[in-house]
């Protein structure tokens, strides 16, 4: 089977919304090469670093976004609209960078395992580490957890900064047998922390089918298919009942929609904690949780990215 691969050259702010564009366009795969990460310290510097990466397979300026798009007769169709999308991204005031769009052709067999090499082991907080399901990693310390994860064709290799900003929050605020309900799961990495950190059950949603399936492979791959339940869904529609927490990872316009939602669905005292939201987005979403009657309890930072703890008091 042959294949396109689609790469764009744009900004680090331009991530998640330019690889949200490719993996709606139908795209199989999304291969992000950041050259921060080379340097990237996921805190202060006290937790580990990526291993193994080779400085040649990153863009000297910017961030190179790839897709995969199967080779058929609808895909110059396709790439156009993904420019069209590209360009409707400049209303939002999202800065694309050089914005260049390149193809080229590949085989299945040349992309379905090349894009691993971007992908070692990482220790992203004071206990939690994430190592990919193909690699052999030993804890460097009594009290270190260890997930295992295969993004698949899934968002989310758990080492973005959204990503570690959610983890380290989850840390500073859950509690042994919470419930939590992880919004928008891509590969299920924040469900499978919440419970390697104390709690009892949770809930991942997404309304990818894409990202529930790998969701439920890394589930049962870290062996808590009891504790996690995973779930085709939109957001928070029909879920009933209430949760000690609710975490979302997602872009800063998708949370402002169901705030009022979280809002509801968090107990009394519970925390609803934010990721996903770039910097000029931030007090957008920090006027949604006030309004909706949250308190922010923290706010953490890391390069262009914002997450929010926040409380229902």
């Amino acid at each position: 089977m042959k294949w396109t691969e689609i790469s764009i050259h744009t900004t680090q702010e331009a991530i998640e919304p330019v690889a949200h564009i490719l993996h709606e366009a139908g795209a199989s795969g999304v291969v992000i090469e950041d050259p921060e990460v080379l340097q990237r310290d996921f805190s202060t510097g006290e937790f580990g670093e990526l291993y193994q990466l080779n400085p040649d397979d990153y863009p000297t300026e910017g961030v190179i976004v790839k897709g995969y798009l199967q080779v058929n007769s609808f895909l110059g169709e396709t790439v156009e609209e993904i420019k069209v999308e590209l360009n409707n991204l400049l209303i939002h005031n999202i800065n694309l960078g050089l914005g260049t769009v390149t193809l080229t052709e590949v085989h299945e067999e040349d992309w379905a395992h090349a894009w691993k090499k971007y992908y070692k082991p990482v220790r992203i907080s004071n206990r939690i580490t994430i190592s990919p399901s193909w690699e052999e990693y030993q804890p460097e310390s009594p009290d270190e957890m260890i997930i295992e994860l295969d993004p698949g064709m899934a968002f989310g290799t758990g080492t973005h900064p959204t990503t570690v900003l959610c983890i380290q929050a989850l840390e500073n605020v859950i509690h042994q047998d919470d419930a939590v309900v992880d919004v928008g799961c891509g590969s299920g990495v924040l469900s499978i922390a919440a419970i390697r950190l104390g709690a009892k059950k949770a809930l991942a949603l997404d309304l990818d089918d894409v990202a529930v399936k790998v969701t439920k492979e890394n589930v049962k791959m870290n062996g808590l298919t009891r504790q996690i339940e995973v779930k085709q869904n939109n957001l928070l529609d029909h879920i009933e009942g209430e949760y000690d927490l609710i975490v979302a990872n997602i872009l800063a316009e998708v949370i402002l929609r169901f705030v009022g939602d979280a809002y509801k669905r968090v107990k009394s005292g519970g925390y609803f904690l934010t990721s996903g939201i770039i910097a000029h987005k931030k007090e957008e979403v920090k006027e949604a949780l006030l309004q909706n009657g949250f308190t922010i309890v923290e706010t953490l930072l890391m390069e262009d990215w914002v997450a929010f703890i926040s409380k229902k008091e």
